[in-house]
């Protein structure tokens, strides 16, 4: 792992806060399971497109997700691959259940 320099680990700790609210978190994992509109996406979470409006403008202010236009619509989907890998990387560190070995 290189070394950081303080901005940096300032960075990424905002990134996890970013990360850490449970909404905006069902948001994103909505986008990466399907590029989606904010009427689809406040159905597949089940919460007020105003909310989800709010939490999209801080995902794509953060670079993680990207807005393009079809038509009327804006469609949502994340920034890049790295998004999908950093989330699958945190979701199988959760499902995934603990070695017994691993805690000597």
């Amino acid at each position: 792992m290189p070394k950081l320099e303080d901005e940096q680990i300032a960075e990424l700790a905002e990134l996890l806060r970013l990360l850490g609210e449970t909404t905006r978190l069902r948001v994103l994992l909505a986008c990466l399971a399907e590029p989606a509109s904010v009427g689809e996406i406040a159905a597949r979470v089940d919460i007020p497109r105003s909310l989800v409006s709010h939490h999209l403008r801080m995902l794509r202010a953060s670079r993680f997700l990207r807005s393009t236009r079809n038509g009327k619509q804006i469609i949502y989907s994340p920034v890049d691959d790295r998004v999908r890998c950093i989330l699958e990387d945190l979701v199988e560190h959760v499902v995934e259940p603990a070695d017994e070995k691993d805690d000597s």
